[in-house]
């Protein structure tokens, strides 16, 4: 029996949410080279899949933080899943910036959190984690605790893991690069060869193909 992390690999794959292409590397926001790509706002336009991803976050929240008050998504990839996520756990839903708006209220956390609330963070995905830790900044300087963090998807950089220990933020994640490389490998969407390549990337990101 496929565990969920596989599972969810699966799906993201089979609607190119994630993207391999060791030969044709993308170029990202930070400037890095990377044989990867994950897109998971895709993930909306597909019922099914969406369901799936609603139902599991929201089964991880319940098992790993049941004291939760309230869902804040990270703007902007993580709005609409924190969103259904808050939705089908009945409970408050807040979004929080990257940056406060430039009018008006200035707001940084949009929605109402109440003071001393237990909240817990959705993003898409985890890279370095250093825009989702703004974010649970963000809603500690508000005044609540941040009791977790649930996201669709990790590369599991090294890097990542010490800055969400530092923090004192636990994450738990649907799937992850290995088990994405695993599912890709299993149904053909990388062939052998491209594995080392794919492997090597994760471990010097910032340096490969420099």
């Amino acid at each position: 029996m496929k565990n969920l992390e596989k599972i969810t690999a699966e799906r993201l794959l089979s609607i190119r949410a994630v993207k391999l292409q060791p030969s044709n590397p993308f170029t990202w926001a930070s400037g890095w080279k990377a044989p990867i790509y994950c897109d998971n706002r895709k993930i909306i336009s597909y019922p099914r899949i969406r369901t799936f991803v609603k139902i599991e976050l929201s089964r991880l929240i319940l098992e790993n933080f049941p004291e939760v008050d309230a869902i804040a998504g990270v703007a902007t990839g993580a709005i609409a899943p924190g969103a259904i996520v808050a939705e089908a756990l009945g409970l408050p839903f807040v979004y929080i910036r990257s940056t406060p708006k430039d009018h008006g209220l200035e707001n940084l956390i949009e929605g109402e959190l109440k003071p001393d609330s237990k909240v817990v963070v959705v993003e898409d995905l985890i890279s370095t984690g250093s825009s989702s830790l703004k974010a649970v900044e963000a809603v500690r300087r508000d005044g609540s605790e941040v009791i977790g963090m649930v996201a669709n998807f990790t590369y599991g950089f090294p890097v990542a893991t010490e800055n969400f220990k530092k923090a004192n933020v636990e994450l738990i994640t649907l799937t992850n690069y290995d088990a994405i490389l695993e599912e890709a490998l299993r149904t053909d969407y990388i062939a052998e060869e491209d594995l080392e390549t794919l492997q090597e990337w994760r471990k010097a990101p910032d340096k490969w193909m420099v």
